[in-house]
C-alpha cells in the first residue's frame, strides 16, 4: 500500500485527495506555483522551514519566539488542501502539514507521502515515546489499520470528543438531574434529557437543549457505530454498511436527534456555526465537544461555575468507549526538504513552551502525560472537571478510519444525503441504502488510487 521510497507521489494519486474532487485535481496539474501572500514569517538568518497550517495554530509571537529560541525562520502557508496537494505533486511540499490524526494519518500513510517518524522519536529527549499518550496512537498506521504501526505525526492537544459538558444553571430551571460524573447515562437519556432542556418562543429555538454533532459528521458516524458495538467499515476498510444492526442503531439516533430539533443540524443551523459561543452565552444546555471546549469555558468565570464535564454516553447493551475525533497535529512530508530543522520546530511546539501554554489555558489534554499537571485546577469547579477527565482516560480506545477517502469529500456526500431523513422525507433505511451508494463509490475510486 505504500509508495516505493524513492519514488515521487504519483499526481494520479492525488486527484481525490480534497472534496472539491475535479477542481482539486484540476488545480493540482496545473503546475502552476504557488503564491504564499499572507504567510507569516520570522526574521533573521539561518535555517528556515515552511509550514501548512491554520494562521491562529501559530501566532507571530510564537513565531518570533522559535527565531529566538531556535534561530529557525518559520513561513506559515495557509491550510488548504488544494494547495497542499500542488505542493506535493510539484515536488515543493512544506516541511511540516496540519493535519487531523483520526482521520487524516492513514489516508498520507497510506499514500506514501507521510515521513515515518519514529527513527525522530527514538532519538529525541523532548518527545520520548514512554511519555506519549495513548492518544497519539491516532497518528500511527501499519498500512492496513490505524493505532498500529509507525508514527506519522503528533496531536498537539486531544479530547475524548464524545464526553459533554453541561449547564446546571440550565438543569435546575427545567429539573433535569445531573448526570453522574464517572457512569455514563445513554444516549437514549442524553436525547430525552435535551427534549426537557430545550427553551422555544414563538416557534424559535432560544436555549438548545443540547448539541452533538461531533468534530463532524463523517467521524461522528463512525464512532456512534463503534458504541454501538460494530464497525462502519468492512474489514479492509474499503467500503461502509450503513445497514448492518449497529450502524443503523448510530445512524437512527442521530436522525431522531435532528427531528426534535433540540440542538443545531443540517437542518437547524446554529447562527453562531458553532457551539463555543452559544455555550458561554447561556443558550445551550449540553454541548457534546469534550475536554477542549473548557479552554472557551475557563474564560469565563461565571460560566465556568455553572459548567461541569460528563463521561461519553452508551448505548444501551453497547461497549463504554471514549474516543478522539480529531487529534490535531502535524505530519512531516516525505519530500520535505527541511527535515531537521522542521523536527526541531516539531519537537518545540509539541513539547516545550507552546506545549505547555496550550495544556495551562486547557485548551484539550496535553499529549505528553508528562504535561498533564499543567492542566487548570486553581478553582473547585476546574478539579472536579480534571477529576472526570482523569477517570475517563482509561476508557479511550482508537476507532480506526479508512485509508481509502479524505473525511471532507465523504462529508460532502453525508450532507447531501442526510437532510430527506431529518426532514421525514426518506425513512433510516432507504438513507443507510444511498450513504451507502454514495459512499462505497468515493472508497472503491480511493482503493485503486492506493493500488
Amino acid at each position: 500500500m505504500h509508495a516505493h521510497p524513492g519514488a515521487p507521489p504519483s499526481r494520479r494519486r492525488f486527484l481525490a485527495l480534497s472534496a472539491g474532487g475535479a477542481a482539486a485535481g484540476a488545480a493540482a496539474l496545473s503546475g502552476c506555483a504557488l503564491s504564499t501572500a499572507g504567510a507569516a514569517s520570522g526574521g533573521g538568518s539561518g535555517e528556515s522551514i515552511t509550514m501548512m497550517v491554520k494562521l491562529d495554530d501559530i501566532s507571530p509571537e510564537l513565531i518570533q519566539q522559535a527565531q529566538k529560541e531556535l534561530g529557525i525562520r518559520i513561513t506559515v502557508v495557509q491550510d488548504d488542501i488544494t494547495r497542499l496537494i500542488a505542493m506535493l505533486t510539484n515536488g515543493n511540499p512544506p516541511d511540516l502539514v496540519r493535519g487531523l490524526g483520526a482521520m487524516d494519518a492513514p489516508y498520507f500513510a497510506a499514500r506514501g507521502v507521510a515521513e515515518d517518524l519514529d527513527p525522530y522519536f527514538a532519538k529525541s529527549t523532548i518527545l520520548k515515546t514512554d511519555d506519549l499518550d495513548p492518544a497519539n496512537d491516532v497518528w500511527r498506521f501499519d498500512g492496513t489499520t490505524q493505532g498500529k504501526g509507525p508514527r506519522y505525526g503528533m496531536a498537539k492537544d486531544f479530547s475524548q470528543d464524545a464526553m459533554f459538558w453541561y449547564n446546571t444553571a440550565l438543569f435546575d430551571k427545567a429539573g433535569v438531574d445531573y448526570p453522574s460524573d464517572t457512569e455514563s447515562i445513554t444516549y437514549e437519556e442524553w436525547l430525552e434529557n435535551a427534549k426537557r432542556l430545550v427553551q422555544r418562543k414563538n416557534g424559535q429555538t432560544t436555549v438548545y437543549g443540547g448539541s452533538y454533532n461531533g468534530v463532524n459528521l463523517t467521524i461522528l458516524l463512525t464512532n456512534l457505530t463503534a458504541a454501538a458495538g460494530g464497525s462502519l467499515f468492512s474489514d479492509d476498510f474499503s467500503r461502509v454498511d450503513f445497514t448492518s444492526p449497529e450502524a443503523r442503531k448510530a445512524l437512527t439516533w442521530y436522525v431522531e436527534y435532528a427531528k426534535t430539533k433540540t440542538g443545531p443540524s443540517l437542518i437547524q443551523p446554529n447562527p453562531d456555526t458553532w457551539d463555543g459561543p452559544t455555550y458561554v452565552a447561556n443558550r445551550m444546555a449540553m454541548s457534546g465537544n469534550g475536554y477542549w471546549l473548557g479552554g472557551m469555558i475557563n474564560a469565563d468565570p461565571k460560566i465556568a461555575k455553572i459548567s461541569r464535564l460528563a463521561p461519553a454516553p452508551v448505548f444501551e447493551g453497547g461497549p463504554r468507549l471514549s474516543s478522539c475525533q480529531a487529534g490535531t497535529g502535524m505530519w512531516m512530508p516525505k519530500k520535505a526538504r527541511n527535515k531537521d530543522a522542521a523536527w526541531r520546530v516539531f519537537e518545540w511546539f509539541f513539547g516545550e513552551a507552546p506545549a505547555k501554554g496550550r495544556a495551562e489555558g486547557g485548551w484539550g489534554i496535553p499529549t505528553l502525560k508528562s504535561l498533564r499537571p499543567l492542566m487548570p485546577q486553581k478553582e473547585d469547579y476546574q478539579k472536579r472537571v480534571f477529576k472526570v477527565q482523569e477517570a475517563e482516560l482509561k476508557h479511550f480506545s482508537v476507532t480506526p478510519f479508512t485509508p481509502y477517502a479524505k473525511w471532507d469529500g465523504m462529508e460532502a456526500l453525508i450532507n447531501q444525503v442526510m437532510p430527506a431523513a431529518m426532514n421525514g422525507q426518506i425513512s433510516v433505511d432507504t438513507l443507510a441504502g444511498r450513504l451507502n451508494s454514495a459512499l462505497n463509490e468515493q472508497l472503491k475510486r480511493g482503493k485503486e488510487q492506493v493500488g
